[in-house]
């Protein structure tokens, strides 16, 4: 077995904690939409935020918020494809059961390895089997989430936000514009450009911004949003792809699935069936083979 490297013990980590908090996102949303708030409303909340708790961090640690024109370009873009990721997602939630939209979001791995080689950085072949076993153990997930007629328009939802989050973790790990940037900084200007995004969206809409949002659950809610699959998702999403490459931190991904369905197993009263534990195992062995076997 090699020996991993100091990237590997820094990134594997991180892209696991990626998955995990990204994965809590029906756990947050889910009560709020039922609440009646609207994905506009919710998404700028969640957004604004993070982006003031954030700042603050940036603040105290006396870190410059200075850019150039060139990376304010990149981090636009990046700020646009999260943007779109989650709005994507949040709409699929009112087409199908949240579980598994969050499930189907998982085809980003795949995608991410196909654009990779668009690139000309071909997988090793160890990551190619870990993508295939990851997916095929997330087939059989969605395989035992229940009987009800699935709407495609939640699975085309689910898969747009797959592809656009597929080009953020590429376009992270392959831009040398924002090489230099924290990974705070970077969180800090993508998720300022979803906040205007939303705001924006919210005003156009015209809908009430603080329609479902009243009560202290509410706002419990919305701040679960902004720290977990929001600043410490998309931060330790950044460590991960810098430190072991986009394509094994998307294959670590697969720990987003697996919470979000534990999640609608223990919160929302979902079934955990066989399926579902024995996709979760296929997985799970999947990510540690690739990690016994493939080093930095």
């Amino acid at each position: 077995m090699a020996k991993l490297s100091r990237n590997a013990i820094i990134g594997y980590p991180a892209g696991i904690i990626t998955g995990i908090t990204y994965g809590l996102n029906p756990l947050f949303a889910k009560p709020l939409m039922n609440n009646g708030a609207s994905t506009e409303a919710i998404l700028f909340f969640r957004y604004g935020i993070a982006v003031i708790l954030l700042g603050a961090y940036l603040l105290l640690k006396k870190e410059s918020f200075r850019i150039t024109l060139r990376q304010a370009g990149v981090l636009l873009s990046l700020g646009l494809l999260y943007t779109a990721s989650s709005a994507f997602l949040f709409e699929a939630y009112k087409y199908i059961a949240s579980g598994l939209a969050t499930t189907l979001v998982f085809l980003f791995p795949a995608m991410v390895a196909i654009i990779m080689v668009f690139l000309k950085v071909v997988p090793s072949w160890p990551v190619w089997l870990s993508i295939g076993a990851t997916f095929a153990g997330v087939m059989i997930m969605t395989g035992g989430t229940g009987t009800e007629t699935v709407n495609p328009v939640g699975v085309w939802l689910s898969i747009a936000s797959a592809f656009v989050y597929a080009l953020f973790i590429v376009i992270i790990n392959r831009s040398k514009a924002i090489s230099s940037i924290s990974n705070s900084l970077l969180t800090f200007y993508a998720l300022l450009t979803g906040t205007v995004v939303f705001l924006v969206r919210s005003s156009l809409s015209g809908a009430e911004l603080m329609a479902g949002l009243d009560g202290r659950f509410a706002w419990v809610n919305l701040t679960g949003l902004a720290i977990l699959p929001t600043i410490v998702s998309t931060a330790s999403l950044a460590v991960a792809t810098r430190n072991i490459g986009a394509t094994k931190a998307s294959v670590l991904g697969v720990f987003e699935p697996i919470t979000a369905i534990l999640v609608g197993s223990v919160v929302f009263g979902e079934a955990l069936t066989p399926n579902i534990v024995a996709g979760i195992l296929i997985s799970i062995v999947a990510v540690t083979f690739m990690i016994m076997l493939t080093k930095r």
